[in-house]
């Protein structure tokens, strides 16, 4: 799973050259703002078939973070 939202994360911001793990924070981190959160969410949404509500967008800080929102699906 680590490594599809590796794959989605690089389609985001592009690659960066920074090493993605799972405590890797979206915003500092990667430079993620707002909007690509929810661009995120939505790629997220789409590759897992899950859905994930925009309150909940705002609670996603690391890529662990996302990791444990979808296998609670």
């Amino acid at each position: 799973m680590l490594e599809k939202l590796k794959n989605i994360l690089t389609e985001t911001i592009g690659d960066k050259g920074i090493e993605i793990t799972e405590n890797t924070v979206l915003m500092s981190d990667l430079g993620l703002n707002s909007l690509d959160l929810v661009n995120l969410a939505v790629s997220v949404e789409d590759e897992f078939d899950i859905e994930i509500p925009d309150r909940a967008i705002k609670d996603l800080k690391t890529v662990k973070d996302v990791i444990d929102f979808i296998e609670k699906q």
